[in-house]
């Protein structure tokens, strides 16, 4: 029996500027990992042995904190690359990584990328530059985190999580969304009930919509008004 072609890697993300090399030996060396909804890819510990590439759905990114607290640092989707951390310091994962609905992905071997790039050199160029837009984000996230108020936090991610949905539409829990700012679902309740009330978004169970983005911005740059 014929084996069935792999969907194409998506032109979006990170992918849409890598180089054709690495696109190449994606298309070529990858194996595909299809994945239902929560399924865990790798945990935070786990050995690191491969690079991931996203082509449908979405993979969260997250971290527990030493009181068991869950942080969620990013949502990978399609054209994203993650894992890469271990190509650079070989070790154990440094977060957990959990399919948001049904997921495919590319599963490139860490073996496999080291030895493409001992032959082309220059395909290292591509994952440093993944590598300093992981820092540059997870900087930020923290400089955030640190001395930013929750609703400067939330408004951040909200124009983030709903960037690639002109419809200004995201699917995700109260819960799901204090993960995401590190606070309490109650006091991202309460946030956001204060922007139902002025317009600003539209919120029911496991759903919202952000109305007014212009208004949503001003509320992420407190400081440019």
């Amino acid at each position: 029996m014929q084996a069935k072609p792999l969907p194409p890697l998506p032109d979006t993300g990170f992918l849409a500027d890598t180089s054709p090399e690495l696109r190449q030996l994606l298309e070529s060396l990858a194996q595909e990992r299809v994945m239902e909804d929560d399924e865990t890819l790798f945990e935070q510990g786990d050995p690191g042995d491969a690079l991931f590439a996203v082509v449908e759905g979405i993979v969260e990114i997250s971290v527990l904190s030493p009181d068991g607290r869950k942080l969620v640092l990013d949502i990978m989707r399609p054209g994203a690359l993650l894992g890469e951390i271990a190509l650079f310091d070989p070790g154990v994962r440094t977060a957990t990584a959990i399919a948001v609905g049904p997921t495919r992905l590319r599963r490139l071997k860490n073996a496999d990328l080291m030895n493409a790039i001992r032959k082309s050199p220059d395909m290292a160029v591509d994952l440093i530059h993944l590598a300093g837009r992981r820092m540059r984000s997870m900087s930020a996230q923290i400089e955030d985190q640190a001395f930013l108020p929750l609703s400067t936090r939330l408004a951040r991610k909200l124009l983030y999580l709903t960037e690639a949905n002109p419809e200004g539409e995201l699917f995700l829990s109260q819960a799901q969304l204090a993960e995401f700012v590190g606070a309490t679902r109650e006091a991202v309740s309460k946030t956001l009930g204060e922007w139902k009330r002025a317009r600003v978004i539209e919120a029911n169970r496991g759903a919202l919509r952000i109305l007014e983005r212009g208004a949503m911005r001003a509320l992420a740059e407190p400081n440019q008004l």
